[in-house]
């Protein structure tokens, strides 16, 4: 299968994809994690270019906890989301929920999603997959899709404490093999910031950094190397955080 953008540059994976590449240090792409169709609205019509899904904000919007949402409602919930806007969005799939590279492809094709983020913990485990597994998935995850999808390679060693003091090796090992496998952009999740230099300058893509509440700003991880930014569910907290506050004011008698 390979979707509207195989072989033609256009389309919206085409669109998210030229989005990574020629950015300035300090102006990185920033993708807004939205959670459901209102959310992506208020994003997109604040005029970013394009927009990514958490699992954990959609899982939370739909009652589960982050990797318990049933593969059909994440599919569902990423389908609403595309429906209601006009920018390509990229979908936080996790681990591709057991499901064949060409059904997962189809999957994505069905919801309109023009980039998925691919991670390399195996939920039924919790641990690490073995890299050249890791690596062999994407490449069959790629070779469904042609161009038709945008593949975000999430390298889990610094949140399951992989590595010790050779943490950035270890990451950038699994790097170059998803790289050489066919994703287009690298995902350290949690690397701490002051190792984005490091990282990026052996990195063999892009790299995408997860940006959180009280740590440097996205134009700062820009500045340190990462070309694409992202917050987890942190948006969907924030937004929380800012109803509980509300609900507490109209509990009180107060106003708006």
């Amino acid at each position: 299968m390979t979707g509207t953008d195989a072989g033609t540059g256009t389309g919206p994976a085409a669109a998210l994809r030229a989005l990574h590449h020629d950015r300035r240090p300090g102006d990185p792409l920033i993708l807004p994690t939205v959670w459901d169709a209102a959310s992506a609205r208020v994003f997109a019509d604040a005029g970013f270019p394009a927009l990514a899904t958490p699992s954990a904000g959609v899982a939370a919007s739909l009652g589960y906890a982050d990797g318990e949402t049933p593969a059909d409602e994440m599919f569902a919930a990423i389908a609403r989301i595309v429906r209601a806007v006009d920018v390509p969005v990229t979908a936080d799939v996790e681990a591709g929920y057991g499901l064949s590279a060409g059904e997962l492809v189809g999957r994505l094709a069905e919801a309109g999603a023009a980039g998925c983020n691919l991670e390399d913990t195996d939920h039924a485990t919790g641990a690490l997959r073995d890299p050249e597994e890791q690596a062999e998935w994407l490449a069959a995850v790629r070779a469904e899709a042609g161009d038709a999808l945008v593949i975000n390679a999430r390298i889990d060693t610094f949140l399951r404490g992989e590595g010790g003091e050779r943490a950035v090796d270890a990451a950038l090992a699994r790097a170059h093999r998803y790289a050489a496998a066919g994703a287009d952009c690298l995902y350290p999740i949690l690397a701490p910031p002051e190792l984005l230099p490091e990282l990026a300058a052996a990195a063999p893509l892009p790299l995408n950094a997860l940006a959180r509440a009280g740590g440097p700003s996205p134009r700062e991880l820009g500045a340190l190397g990462a070309t694409r930014i992202t917050f987890g569910g942190g948006l969907h907290r924030a937004a929380t955080t800012a109803l509980s506050a509300m609900a507490e004011r109209l509990r009180d008698g107060a106003g708006l």
